[in-house]
């Protein structure tokens, strides 16, 4: 059996349910409660997994954003985005869990580590030589491909930003103002077009494509159209 899981397509219900699950687990368990803004460290923590930054060099299908070695429990983030915003930072290690939780078999990884080390105990190789990483990258044409990396960015809105949460930072705020937005972004430190798609999710707010105008949902925009169309 492969480590890693042949394509499946997850419904954005279970996705978020499996985001939810993982909060709850936290929640029951001492030095791991999640608090807001929450560390996406700490669930890699949580789920026994390392984080690491490293200079990853493009191979010959071009740059690499993170990858998984899913034998060594391990994600590496290329340090490259270091230098993006902090919502960036915290959302490119949600989005590689997800992957770690959606499209990696865990079972077979962790099942594999003990022969590996054998494998390797009188090699003058080391576990990333041999191992197959799961590979995240930028741009991508495969449709497939593309789906899955879909499903770990929606998995990584659910856990930065579970809906009791946001029901929670809605109350007293006008979600059709930029300010008020912003100031929900920095409580929850997020970016704003994450927080922004979140919000479009739950039909809380819309915002046109090219636009920067904000309506209370996609109804009132269709009025306001109606109005003076």
């Amino acid at each position: 059996m492969s480590i890693f899981k042949p394509y499946c397509f997850y419904p954005k219900e279970t996705i978020e349910r499996l985001a939810n699950d993982i909060l709850m687990q936290m929640q029951k368990t001492q030095n791991f409660a999640p608090r807001w803004p929450i560390d996406a460290t700490t669930v890699a923590d949580f789920l026994d997994l390392g984080v690491v930054w490293e200079c990853i060099e493009p191979d010959e299908e071009g740059a690499i954003a993170a990858r998984i070695l899913p034998q060594q429990r391990l994600i590496e983030i290329n340090e490259q985005i270091l230098e993006k915003p902090p919502g960036f930072i915290e959302s490119t290690i949600a989005h590689e869990i997800g992957h770690w939780v959606l499209h990696i078999n865990q079972d077979e990884a962790d099942g594999t580590v003990k022969q590996l080390q054998l494998n390797l105990e009188n090699a003058e190789q080391t576990a990333s030589d041999v191992e197959e990483p799961f590979v995240c990258r930028g741009a991508i044409a495969n449709t497939k491909i593309a789906s899955i990396e879909w499903q770990a960015q929606y998995f990584a809105s659910c856990l930065l930003m579970p809906r009791c949460i946001l029901e929670d930072k809605r109350q007293g705020r006008d979600l059709t103002k930029w300010s008020h937005l912003y100031k929900i972004r920095d409580e929850l430190g997020v970016s704003i077009s994450n927080l922004t798609n979140r919000l479009q999710e739950f039909g809380w707010i819309y915002i046109p494509k090219g636009t920067r105008e904000i309506y209370a949902g996609k109804d009132a925009a269709n009025g306001q159209q109606r109005l003076f169309g």
